[in-house]
């Protein structure tokens, strides 16, 4: 049985959510990827996750990873691994480094694209020995049929699903705590926007 993820086991790992490629993205609404990913990037500053970050080619068409991610992560983005045109960021040495001197076992894990950028370094992950969580509202495909079978391919390779929302409150544990209240704030505030309290709250 898969275990539960905890703040103090776990590390977020953002693969190429460039400027350029989210474009690439016709399975997901784009700006609900972008919002969903900073709210990921803050509920790590809130529990203070171990962050690694890892961009393709900036300079070319894909061009830097979101700015927004600078200012929530300055020092992951800082620190962010350069990757010059290797597909698998596990394959990247620089990569494979950052993700071991996190220390973290649990790797939850969003790629700006499920069926390029998220598919094979979820899977190398897992084979080297790391329990994985795919975060599949901050990854999304230019087809339909590229997005189911990446999906397929790793379920099969023992990658686990999530959401944004779940996986918040998986790692919150208790909204009641001084993390869980800034988490709940944070889920109603930028993940379920359309259904913030206190906007119905008003509208009764």
């Amino acid at each position: 049985m898969p275990k539960p993820f905890r703040p103090e086991t776990s590390a977020l790992v953002l693969i190429d959510h460039q400027v350029g490629t989210m474009q690439l993205i016709k399975t997901l609404d784009v700006a609900m990827v972008k919002r969903l990913t900073l709210a990921l990037a803050k509920a790590a500053k809130i529990l203070d996750l171990p962050v690694v970050l890892t961009s393709s080619q900036e300079n070319r068409i894909q061009q830097p990873l979101m700015p927004e991610l600078a200012e929530i992560l300055p020092e992951a983005y800082a620190a962010r691994v350069k990757r010059e045109g290797i597909v698998n960021a596990w394959e990247d040495s620089n990569f494979k480094a950052a993700i071991e001197k996190t220390g973290r076992k649990q790797l939850i894990m969003g790629g700006v694209t499920t069926d390029v950028c998220l598919i094979y370094p979820t899977i190398s992950a897992v084979e080297a020995g790391y329990e994985v969580q795919a975060v599949l509202d901050i990854s999304g495909s230019p087809f339909a049929l590229s997005e189911e079978t990446a999906r397929k391919r790793m379920e099969l390779a023992g990658v686990q699903f999530t959401a944004t929302n779940t996986i918040i409150a998986e790692l919150a544990q208790d909204w009641a705590s001084p993390h869980g209240s800034q988490l709940i704030q944070l889920l109603f505030t930028d993940v379920l926007p359309a259904v913030h309290p206190v906007e119905n709250a008003k509208a009764a």
